[in-house]
């Protein structure tokens, strides 16, 4: 596995790769880093892929940008950045929404959206961020929300991941991706436009800790294919790996067989 610094339109952006064979991009969540999502990647599952671990700008091992993208800008940035690679991509969280965008922007082979934003119920973190104004938030609230995540890690794993990740990540990028998501997630129509792309598309949901009951309901309102793992959270990769690795590398091998990517 390598670090190499590359650059997304004008963005300086931490990236690591390992394997080899068609390419799966993994896009972390709000607040995280590339970290959090290598130990499934790795997993035997997905040995014969290629494997493209990104840290967003101002998350992980990336500079912290002077001004921040909304999200649509983000994946503007991204689409133009893996140009004509046609990757699949896993995405979690945040990044299950970035990834939805950048299908929209550029092709890709299929779209894995883990525990993505469907509607307002999906806001846990982004909703406590985005009550604050930016001010208050850099002064006290982006603090508030780490320590209560350091607190509730004790009992928790896949916090404790989380809390590690929030103290790189940048207050700004956090605040300004915050307000996007709940922005986005009111309205209810990812799942439509969800259900628009061209590229095959999986879900995953932790059940029943992960995701709301009402954006469940909406990925069968929508016809979208979806796997409820259970017993987990939102962290499904991190609660149930074995379960998650078996679900997702069936659904890559079923859209982009290993033998016929040569």
């Amino acid at each position: 596995m390598r670090w190499s610094l590359e650059h997304a339109l004008g963005h300086a952006i931490m990236v690591r790769r390992f394997g080899s064979g068609p390419e799966i991009l993994w896009i972390h969540g709000l607040g995280e880093q590339s970290q959090g999502l290598e130990a499934i990647a790795s997993h035997a599952a997905f040995a014969g892929y290629s494997h493209v671990l990104v840290d967003l700008p101002g998350y992980g091992r990336s500079p912290w940008p002077e001004h921040v993208d909304h999200l649509e800008r983000l994946a503007e940035r991204l689409a133009d950045w893996i140009g004509n690679r046609q990757p699949a991509i896993v995405g979690h969280s945040m990044g299950g929404v970035l990834a939805q965008l950048i299908a929209e922007r550029t092709a890709v082979r299929a779209v894995v959206d883990v525990e993505g934003n469907l509607s307002i119920g999906d806001c846990t973190f982004s909703a406590k961020a985005a009550a604050y104004d930016l001010d208050n938030f850099l002064a006290f609230g982006y603090s508030a929300m780490r320590a209560q995540v350091y607190d509730d890690g004790r009992t928790d794993m896949a916090l404790r991941v989380y809390h590690a990740a929030m103290v790189l990540a940048s207050p700004h990028a956090f605040h300004r991706h915050a307000l996007d998501l709940v922005a986005m997630s009111e309205p209810e129509t990812l799942g439509v436009r969800l259900a628009a792309l061209r590229a095959p598309v999986l879900f995953v949901a932790g059940v029943p800790d992960g995701m709301c009951r009402h954006s469940r309901d909406l990925l069968d309102r929508h016809g979208l294919r979806w796997a409820g793992i259970e017993p987990a959270g939102h962290w499904v990769h991190i609660d149930q790996p074995e379960r998650f690795a078996a679900e997702v590398a069936g659904f890559l091998r079923e859209v982009m067989p290993l033998s016929s990517m040569t």
